[in-house]
């Protein structure tokens, strides 16, 4: 009796074994789906695990920041909704892909630069772009851009309530609150639409916190007995003093047209600054996260959860009164720099913290490392697999490229410029003849407030950094000439 009981247990335990190691080696040998949130101006420490914002709950995306990656230094190319978009989905620069505008006709050349999407069908993956594209701005089937499976999206900005949207073509009027609509076509597609038998990746593009910022009716109320805490390093204490004449122009509204003099330094704004619009940003932020919460436990009841790999960012940063600014373009750290959350168990460490430099064009080729596909050669990007992994990369870059170029905004957004970012200094060009140029030492001011261009002691440090800009630009074919884009413009333009 005890022997039969003894053989029964053995065998038991052999198929448990064999069970647990083939499901091991299923869980080695199956592709990673890809579930890739995006949000629209999320300032990169418009977060709950920052701190900058006590009161601010964002429960979701701080999971993510506790099970995964925190990409603590990841910055975009160039500031803007439609440039950086582009690239992230093409791992090339705006000057390279043709979209350095948010212009209504402008479009990557799909062609030469394929995003990483098309290149995930090709190896067997069913593909979703769910939100916001700002680049698409035809209707019905011209509406779908390469490299999708399934499509919904909208033109332009789109609209936080009652959109106009379109589903694979068909143009309709949505109902409801923009954030929740492209959280339930995503879950509607994972569950009901795909393909089973087929790796996924999804894109959950968010409208979302762009402004007019306006938060879903359920929580139009939150915060209300809150304040908002002075921004970091006093950065809202701005007067420009030693710094370039045009940011004087931009800020107080000086009418540039007329050639009036424009004092060396300004006057301290009074705090708050656009105090109703950056509350209402955070409130926007909690529908951005209930998003997220949902969609993560989707794939956890089908069992997808650890098998899919969660980026999490935005597609530019966004000032919240730093340097008395709104919106964003410039080179300064909070226009430049945004949130990257990257959680997937099977290479990832819990609690992960990366502190290079890495860019919005390093996504694409780092998303088909991790598929087994071979990026291709227009990518100018980085896989940041090895970083992820926690292996320490001796030749990964020292300095990065940002730029961008002059919009029909000016003077409210500012002239074209380049900067180039180290560890610990930044140089930003602004191409003016008539106008300084700025350096700053980010360890000693990380709030960017002391312009050391004109110090005799930088002398050494500003050319080294403009050697780094002239080796980035070599690096990376930046051409400022923005004929492409404009000749694009007007041949649409004949064609309406």
């Amino acid at each position: 009796m005890r022997s039969k009981r003894l053989i029964i247990l053995i065998s038991v335990l052999f198929f448990y074994t064999i069970s647990n190691a083939q499901k091991n080696q299923t869980s080695k040998t199956k592709k990673p789906n890809f579930l890739f949130v995006l949000v629209d101006d999320q300032p990169f420490d418009a977060v709950g695990y920052s701190g900058r914002y006590p009161f601010l709950k964002t429960p979701n995306i701080d999971w993510l920041n506790e099970e995964g990656a925190n990409l603590e230094n990841f910055f975009v190319t160039q500031s803007i909704c439609s440039p950086s978009r582009a690239s992230f989905l093409t791992g090339t620069y705006p000057h390279i892909h043709g979209v350095n505008q948010n212009n209504r006709h402008v479009d990557p050349k799909w062609d030469e630069f394929e995003p990483y999407s098309s290149h995930l069908q090709n190896a067997g993956y069913e593909t979703a772009h769910v939100g916001k594209i700002h680049m698409a701005h035809l209707k019905g089937e011209d509406h779908i851009r390469p490299g999708f499976d399934y499509w919904f999206s909208f033109i332009g900005q789109g609209e936080y309530f009652d959109p106009q949207v379109n589903e694979n073509g068909k143009e309709y009027k949505e109902q409801g609150y923009i954030t929740d609509i492209l959280t339930e076509k995503a879950i509607s597609w994972l569950k009901e639409q795909r393909d089973e038998n087929k790796p996924f990746s999804l894109n959950l593009w968010h409208k979302a916190v762009h402004q007019p910022h306006l938060p879903a009716p359920r929580h139009s109320d939150l915060y209300l007995e809150e304040q908002l805490p002075t921004p970091p390093h006093d950065t809202h204490k701005e007067t420009f003093k030693g710094k370039p004449e045009w940011q004087r122009k931009k800020t107080f509204g000086f009418d540039w047209r007329k050639n009036l003099p424009i004092p060396l330094e300004l006057p301290q704004m009074e705090w708050p600054i656009n105090y109703d619009r950056n509350m209402d940003l955070l409130r926007c932020l909690s529908a951005i996260d209930e998003s997220l919460g949902k969609v993560i436990k989707v794939l956890e009841e089908m069992g997808e959860l650890d098998n899919t790999v969660i980026i999490y960012s935005s597609d530019n940063g966004y000032f919240m009164g730093e340097h008395t600014f709104l919106d964003k373009r410039l080179a300064y750290e909070n226009s430049m720099r945004v949130p990257m959350l990257i959680r997937y168990p099977d290479l990832i460490k819990k609690k992960t913290k990366i502190k290079e430099q890495c860019l919005n064009i390093d996504l694409a080729p780092t998303i088909l490392d991790l598929a087994g596909v071979e990026k291709p050669a227009y990518m100018q990007g980085e896989s940041m697999l090895g970083l992820l992994k926690g292996e320490n990369d001796q030749n990964w870059r020292e300095s990065i490229l940002f730029e961008y170029f002059q919009d029909s905004y000016w003077p409210y957004a500012g002239p074209s410029q380049i900067a180039v970012r180290t560890e610990r200094y930044k140089l930003v060009d602004a191409f003016l003849a008539n106008d300084i140029d700025e350096l700053y030492d980010l360890k000693n001011d990380p709030g960017e407030m002391i312009n050391l261009i004109n110090e005799p002691d930088y002398d050494t440090i500003e050319q080294w950094l403009r050697d780094e800009a002239t080796k980035l630009k070599v690096q990376y074919r930046y051409n400022p000439n923005r004929d492409w884009w404009l000749r694009e413009v007007l041949k649409a333009k004949r064609k309406i």
